[in-house]
This record gives structure tokens, sequence and C-alpha cells, in this order.
């Protein structure tokens, strides 16, 4: 059976109770006002219950097509049905151009305002579900959602929290996995463009030529499997931001065209004839040093300066070893409650471990790291050996320190490697001069 509020607004009160009455048998709640004053206080009051409103054309203080934009003031995510003696075609289409669901005939079958009072309903839910949902996805996206205190990290925050309220292009620097894609979403919810799209391109995922028209799409025919009309990420970021990830992997080709799309805001599609225009924001991101790579010609000059606009420094975690500890807690408590319910916490060891680690994949490093942990945990807490085996130091056995036999000194030499590499298999590999196969069956052979 149905469940939800409505509103009924008519000033003929034997009609209104047959309404009520008939929707209630069918399980809804039903409030009533018999004039539009009393109708929009009653909306602003209960604007989080009431799902649909029901509203006469012709109230004794207002016209309903006129109280439209009131009745959707109060209560935005409510459907609005507007009832009439006398309907008639420019108003029925008035009213579906301003927003109304439904524009209904008083008199009609009472089965067909059931019908249309329940896809109402559906579609106020559905609106309210869309809301709540970006509601949460842009809590998750903010710059207070940002875990860690560290100076480093707050001096990026208040940087990046000064140029968000403008429209002026923003490039983040910082390594791989360092969170420039959480300072790009920050930065788009904490601008007047929230409430459109937010679109995310990592250039180096792409070959040139797909690139370009994932970019800026293409018309039907304009090359060999060009089928349809493309519409290109640009126009999907209309009015809203673009992100686009190691922009410094860009072709110089597509970088001038990208110039000019910062210079013009339009672009011609492959295949078109016309330019298309776009209002989009745009936020860039790179873990190379552009000025440096636009020096060495690897990178258009202009570009780098329309991009450079106003820079941020996104601190890697080896940058803010103080968030280290917060942050693995915080990936414990995440992972644990999906795969691991038992875990509680982690030994005091661990977190050392975690704190004297080289980060060079940073806050995404962590991540994996703090996920296979949980995963790998039998007890009720996180041990140094449920770690990967380059969180291990590597230390000489000194019960062995006057053995000279070429097995020993070749353990204590791995060993050694392994501890000046922080356990990176692979730079130990190489040191060595060894495959890194070979190194893995050593370090199980010798009990490393």
């Amino acid at each position: 059976m149905p469940e939800g509020t409505l509103l009924i607004i008519d000033d003929e009160a034997p009609l209104r109770q047959a309404i009520t009455r008939m929707l209630e048998l069918e399980g809804y709640t039903v409030r009533q006002a018999p004039d539009a004053r009393r109708g929009l206080e009653d909306l602003a009051q209960h604007a989080d219950e009431v799902l649909v409103v029901l509203s006469d054309v012709k109230l004794p203080d207002g016209y309903g097509l006129d109280l439209l934009p009131r009745y959707r003031a109060k209560a935005p995510l409510a459907e609005i049905i507007l009832l009439t003696a006398y309907g008639t075609i420019p108003d029925s289409v008035r009213a579906m151009k301003e927003g109304a669901f439904d524009y209904l005939t008083k008199g009609d079958s009472d089965d067909q305002l059931v019908v249309v009072v329940d896809r109402a309903v559906e579609k106020a839910r559905l609106r309210r579900r869309v809301a709540e949902l970006e509601q949460q996805v842009g809590a998750q996206y903010t710059f207070e959602s940002m875990i860690g205190s560290s100076a480093a990290l707050l001096e990026a925050q208040r940087l990046a929290r000064r140029a968000a309220p403008t429209d002026s292009t923003v490039l983040l620097e910082g390594p791989t996995g360092a969170g420039k894609e959480l300072f790009a979403q920050a930065i788009h919810q904490a601008s007047a463009r929230r409430g459109k799209p937010f679109v995310a391109l990592n250039c180096s995922a792409f070959p040139r030529d797909l690139l370009e028209s994932e970019l800026f799409g293409y018309k039907k025919g304009a090359f060999t499997g060009a089928l349809a009309d493309k519409k290109g990420l640009l126009e999907a970021a209309n009015g809203g931001t673009l992100f686009l990830d190691e922009i410094g992997e860009l072709e110089l080709s597509v970088q001038a065209k990208f110039l000019r799309v910062l210079e013009t805001r339009q672009f011609t599609k492959l295949g078109d004839t016309r330019p298309t225009t776009v209002d989009v924001r745009l936020v860039a991101a790179t873990n190379r040093n552009l000025q440096q790579e636009a020096a060495a010609g690897n990178f258009r000059p202009d570009l780098y300066y329309r991009l450079a606009v106003f820079t941020v420094p996104v601190p890697g975690l080896n940058e803010r070893r103080a968030d280290v500890p917060i942050l693995a807690e915080f990936f414990l408590k995440f992972f644990s409650a999906k795969l691991n319910p038992r875990l509680r916490g982690l030994e005091p060891e661990v977190l050392e471990q975690l704190r004297r680690h080289d980060w060079r994949g940073n806050v995404r490093e962590l991540r994996n790291v703090l996920e296979r942990a949980v995963i790998l945990a039998d007890g009720e807490q996180l041990t140094t050996d449920d770690l990967p085996t380059e969180f291990h130091h590597f230390q000489p056995d000194p019960t062995v320190a006057d053995d000279r036999t070429l097995r020993t000194m070749e353990k204590q030499q791995i060993a050694r490697v392994l501890n000046e590499t922080s356990g990176n298999k692979m730079e130990a590999a190489r040191q060595l001069g060894i495959g890194t196969k070979t190194l893995y069956r050593k370090i199980q052979e010798y009990g490393l």
C-alpha cells in the first residue's frame, strides 16, 4: 500500500474532503488547505514530508498557474498536480512548461486521479533519492572530508579554498597517488558549479587519436567507424568542471587545440564545420614540472601559462608523515567494516613500521597496504606479519658474523641491500644484479 504525505489546496470543501477520503483509502496521509495563503504556509512547515501538491487552479487568493513557482520554491522536491473545473489546452501547455506534473479536469474518474497521484509520488520519491545521493557524494568530496592536519596539507587546502569560488583555471602539482583528484572534486563542490557535472579524464590512459575524440567528440561520418555523432567530454562537462589528470601527457597537437578552448571557449569537432561553444571550468593536474617540460620543448609554454593561473602544490605522503597514523586508522576502520569485522585495531609496531616507510606511492599506496593487511589479518589486532614483506626490517644475523661461507655472505648481502632499499624488491634485485624471481626465491630460502 502506498505511503506518503499529500497536500490538497482547494476552496471547495466537499470536493476537498472527497479527494482526501479517496486518497487516504489508498494509504496516503493527506493534508488540506482552503486557500493559497494557508496552503503555502502548510507547505513551508511540512516541505520535508509532502511528496505531491494537488492545487486548484482558481483559488480565492491566487491563480494556480501563477502559484507554481511559489509552490516549487517552498518544496523543490515535491511534484505539483493542478486541478481545474474547465481545462483549456493553452493552460495545460503552460502548466507543463512551468513544471507541473499534470493538469487534470475535476470530475474525471477517480481511478485516473489515483493513477496520476501514484506516478507523481513515485517521481517525487526518485527526486528525493537522487538529491540524497548527490548530497552524499558532495559530502564525500569536500575539503572537510580530507583526512590529516599536517602543515603541508593545510597549506594546500588554504590555497585551493581561495581558488574554488572563482572560475579561474587551477593547476594541481604533486606526485601520483597524492590525492589530486580529491582536491579537484573539493574545488568543484566549493564552487558555484557544484550542481553541474564534474567530468574527469586521465590523459595518460588514452592514445592520442582516441584522446582527441574523447575530449572534443566528432560528427557522424567523420572517419571510418564514426557511425553516429559523439559528444566529447568538454560538452559533457558544460556548465561544470572538467578535470584533466596527468595533463603533461597531452600530445602537442592536442595541446594546441585545447589552448584554443581555454582562450575562446570554442572548438570544432572532427567532421564538423561549425564551432561548438562550452562553458567549462578547468582543473588540471600533473606529476611533472610543466615549466621545465615547456623549457625542454615537451609542453607548449603558452598552454602552461594558461594552466598555471593558480597553482596548488598537493603534498606527497612523505611530506606529511604526521598524517600517516590518522590515515592508517581511517583505512583500517573502512576496510575492516567491509572485509574483516573481527578486526578491532592495530599493534603499535605496525604504526611504527608505517611511519618509517618510504611512501613512494603516497596515500594510494597506504590505502592498498591497509586493504591487503586487513584481508590477511587473522586476529583482532593487525600485526607486522600482516604487512607486505617490504615493511619487514631485514637484519643480518649477529650469531653468524664470523661465518665466511659463500651462503652466509650471500644471505647477509641480500639482507643488507633489502634493508637499504626499504624492502623494494625490484630495486634490490637491480642492485644485486639478479632477477626479481631469483630474489624472491632467495628470500624464502634464507628466511628473510
